[in-house]
């Protein structure tokens, strides 16, 4: 997982105010929840391989998990941060729990999806994104998610999709980050370059792109102008809302956002 010192303090990409576990914990806590819905069987409808789907895609440091988490309580979604989302895909019996769970569901439909992916995403060519592809492909399945990072955007089918890209100024970040961490702005500020290279290099590592254009959006939120993190929740709640508008009134879900 990325990590960086920031004044003599442990930056993960996605912290903020609110204490969160780590991903061995969250894949703990995810696996416990995922059994329990698995035995008790309360999803017996029919429905599509993919749940509709948020994805947010973000500058390090913007604040995109903190509107995730806002939102996740007001439509009663699960959040699968980069974190959990790294450690399921990095520990083999746990990738192999997550896609056995969506083969028992859909027999033979993730296979369809990758190949699918080979034809449609010239990016799935290493192992690993193969195998990152999977894991996404098969957590989307199971339980209506909103997923921060890792640009999974680009892996899920588009029509399953709200892409949501948060981005803001440095200055912007910088604040931020020091806020979180307690540091000076300066000692902030030198760490971004740092931070930037290595999202960079991932995203050419696993999709050969330099930078997300906006157009692979239905959503961009300045936090710049937007500043307050419930109100870009309840912008993305909208555009959800609409966008699937006739699944999220059969499931109810809908229903449920407008309630909370």
């Amino acid at each position: 997982m990325m990590a960086i010192q920031i004044g003599g303090v442990k930056y993960i990409p996605g912290m903020y105010e609110k204490k969160r576990p780590t991903g061995s914990q969250l894949a703990d806590k995810y696996f416990r929840d995922l059994d329990q819905k698995w035995i008790e069987k309360k999803k017996k409808e029919k429905r599509p391989a993919i749940f509709p789907t948020i994805c947010f895609s973000r500058k390090i440091g913007v604040g995109a998990l903190e509107i995730a988490d806002i939102l996740a309580k007001k439509i009663n979604y699960n959040v699968v941060d980069r974190g959990l989302l790294m450690h399921i895909a990095q520990e083999a019996k746990l990738s192999e729990k997550t896609v056995s769970y969506f083969d028992e569901r859909y027999p033979g439909v993730l296979n369809e999806f990758v190949k699918l992916l080979f034809g449609e995403k010239s990016f799935i060519k290493s192992d690993y994104s193969r195998h990152l592809a999977n894991v996404v492909l098969s957590i989307a399945g199971l339980e209506p998610t909103i997923f921060v990072g890792r640009g999974t955007h680009l892996i899920l089918p588009r029509d399953r999709v709200l892409a949501v890209r948060c981005i803001c100024s440095d200055e912007h970040r910088i604040k931020r980050l020091s806020r979180i961490l307690n540091v000076e702005k300066k000692e902030a500020a030198s760490k971004l370059p740092q931070l930037d290279k290595e999202q960079s290099e991932f995203f050419k590592k696993i999709f050969d792109k330099k930078m997300a254009v906006p157009y692979e959006f239905d959503l961009v939120i300045n936090c710049d102008y937007i500043k307050n993190t419930r109100d870009a929740a309840e912008i993305v709640e909208l555009a959800f809302k609409k966008k699937f508008a006739e699944e999220l009134s059969y499931s109810g879900i809908a229903e449920t956002a407008t309630a909370s």
